[in-house]
């Protein structure tokens, strides 16, 4: 019966080990929870403090300028977006900035201090660079679109310049301008005008028995 009850007691005291190591283990946890939660909390104050520091930058951008994409997210690693591909975050230690970008050949580090002020001048550096990069580009399409439109004016003036003796040439063939055909029909026209009066008189003399006298009168003053 002792046995019994010593064993029960063995049984009783490892259990009530177990729970006080399960508490340890949460109690534990729970404080490493807290200081990832700190952390990360302090991460985020100090991003918010870089944000602040390059608002003038931020806020100087051109509206149409649409690569950027300033950002301040929390999630499990705040960071501090500049664009689609680059961001500012802070290290392990919590206070070494890190401004990151990710690239096809993988994630390049662009720069690193503890420097609140020289990571700031790096990141508006890099906002420069770009934007220099975005002006040379919208300059070199201009320029080409330029030189395409000098190109095709060049093209027309060639073209109707080597069309133009031919113009002259159909003009040439053709003979009659408009102005020349309405003169000969002008003319034409008057002719006829004239051919009617004379038809007139002569019906006119005719009519009044004028005729015969009349061509006695002409060939009297022709024989004379």
């Amino acid at each position: 019966m002792a046995e019994k009850d010593l064993e029960a007691k063995d049984i009783e005291r490892k259990v009530h080990d177990l729970a006080a190591a399960m508490r340890d283990v949460k109690t534990s946890q729970a404080d490493r929870d807290d200081v990832v939660v700190e952390m990360r909390h302090a991460k985020f104050s100090r991003l918010e403090l870089l944000a602040d520091d390059l608002g003038p930058v931020f806020h100087d951008v051109p509206l149409d300028a649409e690569m950027f994409d300033f950002a301040l997210t929390k999630g499990e690693t705040p960071r501090l977006w500049i664009d689609m591909t680059s961001f500012v975050r802070l290290g392990k230690d919590g206070r070494t900035y890190e401004f990151v970008k990710d690239t096809r050949l993988g994630r390049t580090l662009l720069g690193t201090s503890s420097n609140r002020e020289k990571i700031g001048k790096r990141v508006t550096d890099y906002v420069a660079e770009r934007l220099l990069e975005r002006e040379r580009m919208i300059e070199g399409e201009w320029i080409a679109r330029d030189a395409r439109l000098d190109d095709v004016s060049e093209e027309v003036n060639d073209d109707a310049q080597s069309n133009q003796p031919a113009l002259i040439a159909d003009k040439t063939d053709k003979g009659l301008t408009p102005k020349r055909a309405l003169s000969i029909l002008s003319a034409f026209m008057w002719f006829l005008i004239g051919i009617a009066i004379v038809a007139c008189i002569i019906a006119g003399l005719f009519i009044f028995d004028q005729l015969q006298p009349l061509s006695n009168w002409l060939a009297g003053t022709i024989s004379q």
